[in-house]
């Protein structure tokens, strides 16, 4: 069963309410070991995506949606701290910009997706046109019940275009972002990561749910598919997202660019 346990198949109903934040079922041993497997599977990674970079020819997309005090910073933070950043780039998506509120949604998404040889990580994305703008009414329901076929029709667009697609979810639980809530609070360190505003998003958990589920459901596709990762362990959140990430990376079969001719006659003075 391998990862697949955890990818939402075209079809498949999610309910997010039976599946378990706290599991971690692909892992047999204890987290200290899981800890010294996640170095050698995360050197793997960067190697690849070095190999990703120099080859030139793939492009890889990352999308990051969880709900707040989920741990979208610290995933990216932890698993791609070592890669090379010629190659690898983040985007976060904020409140829309005026000239962002001109255009169509996705504009301000597509002049960010990869070129060839780069990865790029969304912190938060296109989706939150299908969560935020759902949960906080700011948008009609005839308005953003379209964008579920906008949005799987764009994907498929970059996947045509040879764009590798990975979509993950952090699951967690509502007691387990309230822990971590209140580890912000009582450390001033963390106080910048902490908005009022984040209460009002908890308030509504059971819509965000809701919402969450109706755009996997709806968008995860056999070139772009959603995965819902446990992710109140955050030892395990972290091996099961990059053990899948290094599984799709070797299947795109990639090799480094062909050395210049006559290397091996020259002679550094």
């Amino acid at each position: 069963m391998g990862m697949d346990r955890y990818r939402v198949k075209p079809g498949d109903k999610v309910h997010l309410d039976r599946l378990d934040p706290d599991e971690t079922s692909a892992w047999e041993g204890d987290k200290a070991a899981a800890k010294e497997a996640f170095v050698d599977l995360n050197a793997k990674l960067e190697a690849l995506q070095e190999l990703l970079y120099a080859e030139g020819k793939h492009k890889v997309l990352i999308v990051l949606q969880a709900m707040d005090a989920a741990g979208k910073d610290s995933t990216i933070r932890r698993i791609f701290d070592g890669t090379n950043p010629q190659g690898v780039k983040v985007q976060s998506f904020k409140v829309p910009t005026e000239e962002e509120r001109a255009h169509d949604y996705l504009w301000r998404v597509h002049q960010h997706t990869p070129g060839d040889g780069e990865m790029v990580l969304f912190n938060r994305s296109h989706y939150e046109d299908v969560l935020v703008v759902r949960v906080k009414g700011f948008a009609p329901k005839e308005r953003w019940e379209k964008r579920y076929d906008h949005i799987r029709h764009f994907e498929q667009l970059l996947a045509d275009e040879g764009t590798t697609i990975l979509k993950f979810f952090l699951h967690i639980s509502k007691d387990e972002q309230k822990a971590r809530f209140e580890d912000r609070l009582n450390d001033p360190t963390k106080h910048w990561k902490f908005r009022k505003g984040d209460l009002a998003d908890r308030a509504l958990w059971d819509d965000y749910m809701a919402a969450y589920e109706d755009a996997m459901e709806r968008t995860s596709t056999a070139d772009a598919p959603w995965y819902v990762i446990p992710a109140n362990r955050k030892w395990y959140r972290d091996w099961v997202i990059t053990r899948i990430l290094v599984e799709r990376l070797e299947a795109l079969k990639m090799a480094f660019p062909p050395a210049e001719e006559g290397l091996a006659d020259l002679v550094i003075a």
